[in-house]
């Protein structure tokens, strides 16, 4: 463990490296970190913005943004977790282990934001002393990423994302996508998609082909499954 994560309260550190794949197959064991990664979410969003408004020359919103996305986003996170040493102290299901939990980009940087929340309780909530880790870990970014020249998920990885994310949540069977072409020309043709798990619609999407529609299909049922605490 990073040096700086240092927890005077155990417990909340260990609550915060549990993942809920473990509390389903240990009944027994305390609540999972579900809580503590929604505060680390907004201390790390506060924290990043804060991180670039402060850099030398004047940068404008919109630079900024792209920036404090390149610095938190799910692969940029999971670099974090690994760094400060949480990959294999992550409590996880032994399901979830034997699919590679332990090298899951999406489990590290839920799992590193949930222990930025815990330390930020642990600290008697003083939001300063989460700065010097966070600081060091933003500066050790590459140029090229802060800039914000991070490459766009493809429809591949936003696809398997959500069902990735359907399925620890216990899912069935795998992400149905539904699409139709609604409209356009031969050579602007408009398709619509949708997106079912186990017979329920979960998200929908448009696009000039049926990868692009399924592609933001996926998107909006990964982001409707967040607004849910789900993923």
């Amino acid at each position: 463990m990073h040096k700086l994560l240092q927890f005077s309260n155990e417990h909340l550190l260990r609550r915060a490296l549990t993942h809920r794949s473990y509390i389903n197959e240990n009944p027994g064991e305390d609540r999972d970190n579900e809580r503590l990664e929604f505060l680390g979410d907004a201390l790390l969003t506060f924290i990043s913005g804060e991180y670039l408004y402060q850099l030398e020359g004047e940068i404008g919103e919109d630079e900024m943004t792209r920036r404090r996305s390149a610095l938190v986003d799910e692969k940029q996170l999971a670099k974090f977790a690994t760094e400060v040493g949480l990959d294999f102290r992550m409590r996880l299901g032994q399901g979830a282990i034997q699919e590679g939990g332990y090298h899951n980009a999406r489990l590290l940087s839920s799992t590193f934001e949930a222990v930025v929340g815990a330390y930020y309780l642990d600290k008697s909530r003083n939001i300063e002393a989460l700065r010097p880790l966070l600081e060091n870990l933003f500066n050790a970014v590459p140029d090229g990423i802060a800039m914000g020249s991070t490459q766009v998920r493809s429809n591949i990885d936003s696809k398997n994302r959500f069902q990735e994310i359907v399925q620890a949540d216990g899912a069935k069977t795998p992400p149905k996508y539904v699409t139709e072409q609604l409209g356009g020309t031969d050579h602007a043709p408009e398709f619509h998609a949708r997106v079912y798990v186990d017979g329920v619609l979960y998200g929908e999407g448009r696009g000039s082909s049926k990868k692009k529609a399924e592609k933001q299909a996926a998107e909006d049922a990964i982001a409707k499954l967040k607004k849910q605490g789900q993923s």
